[in-house]
């Protein structure tokens, strides 16, 4: 086992890539072509991001040696990150290569963007992908999902679309199948040093006869002892150490604020709920009240009916109570006038009575019926049915 310095660091990484020969190494083993000539964009080592060193960013022009012997330019983006890092800034980092017009190269048809490949050295795990080396590819299809070869490629699809090749350092296990898992056996960080994480313990047998590899492994060897990579990798502790600190407060306050958001979220549920209660009352209060003042509408409205009838009533009372009254007047005539009538009739009867003695005792006395009629100016059957009645 030999020891060598950790390319998790990126004093580390950026001393690896300086070796103009591994650079092609590893680029060559990440594209799966043969890179013949690479040269680094001016300006382009960059740690960007939180506190300076969230992304590392080194951008490569290119020359690929195809499989059917073509060479061609391409730029490749390398990015580096220990964290977690939002997307929003790596796409902010395309859009930079995108609007550069450095990347452009001259075409019979007009001016197109040079082929761009992505690279993302991750320092953590991307969701649930269990593949530590991911390959996204440009695929062109039509309407029927029916693979397109015929033009492809074309300069006007490569300007506006990219390959991404995606490495995820944690998924790294130490199984050598491939180049590139020789190359990625370097960064994998089972083999840090239990006692200082800035090295790794690595077998060096296990690169025996591979010259590429072992110009690696020396490189890395060197930057041990390399006294300024030492101090660079110090500070990238110290602020990470920094970082960590600062990001355990944020999630003990995220913490904190998550418990505090779902204690308000239930009593906004409870309170909601209660609102919907209250509302309900409120709607069953307010459709008894609009039963209630039904109800007193008609009640009123009876009550005026019935004033109304009682009026009537008054009134017919008042009408009858005069009739009444009038009735009383008339029977009381009626009865004054029956009083005279029957007083009349007394007279009148006395009267008869008297004539009809009268009659009797003249008629008794020898007076025919006919002289009596004649004298007391009556008529004659009358006188003779007072005679009549005598003899009965």
């Amino acid at each position: 086992m030999t020891t060598v310095a950790n390319p998790i660091y990126d004093t580390v990484f950026k001393y690896l890539l300086e070796d103009e020969r591994i650079t092609r190494t590893i680029l060559s083993a990440l594209l799966k072509e043969e890179v013949i000539e690479v040269e680094t964009k001016r300006d382009e080592y960059s740690n960007i991001g939180r506190d300076n060193l969230s992304v590392f960013r080194i951008d490569f022009g290119a020359k690929i040696k195809k499989s059917n012997g073509d060479i061609q330019l391409i730029l490749i983006e390398l990015q580096k990150t220990w964290l977690e890092t939002e997307t929003l800034r790596f796409r902010q980092y395309l859009g930079a290569q995108y609007a550069n017009k450095n990347n452009m190269r001259a075409e019979h048809r007009g001016a197109y963007a040079i082929p761009l490949v992505t690279v993302y050295l991750l320092g953590h795990k991307v969701g649930d992908i269990e593949e530590p080396v991911l390959y996204v590819r440009r695929k062109a299809f039509d309407y029927n999902d029916r693979l397109v070869e015929k033009g492809i490629p074309d300069p006007f699809i490569d300007s506006l679309t990219h390959d991404s090749i995606i490495v995820q350092i944690p998924r790294l296990q130490g199984q050598v199948n491939n180049k590139l898992d020789k190359v990625l056996s370097f960064f994998n960080q089972t083999g840090t040093d239990q006692n200082n994480k800035q090295m790794l313990d690595i077998d060096e047998t296990a690169y025996a006869g591979d010259n590429e590899m072992l110009r690696i492994l020396r490189r890395l060897k060197s930057a041990v002892s390399d006294a300024k990579i030492r101090h660079e990798m110090n500070v990238e502790d110290e602020f990470f150490s920094v970082i960590e600190s600062r990001d355990t407060d944020i999630l003990m306050r995220d913490k904190t604020i998550a418990e505090q958001n779902a204690t308000i979220s239930e009593q906004s549920t409870k309170i909601s709920e209660q609102s919907t209660k209250i509302s309900e009352q409120s709607t069953k209060i307010s459709e008894q009240s609009t039963k209630i003042s039904e109800q007193s509408t008609k009640i009123s409205e009876q009550s005026t009916k019935i004033s109304e009838q009682s009026t009537k009533i008054s009134e017919q009372s008042t009408k009858i109570s005069e009739q009444s009254t009038k009735i009383s007047e008339q029977s009381t005539k009626i009865s004054e006038q029956s009083t005279k009538i029957s007083e009349q009739n007394t007279m009148i009867e006395e009267q008869a009575s008297t004539i009809r003695t009268s009659i009797q005792i003249l008629h008794k006395s020898g007076m025919s019926a006919e002289t009596i009629a004649e004298n007391l100016n009556m008529d004659l059957l009358l006188v003779k049915r007072y005679i009549d009645n005598n003899i009965k």
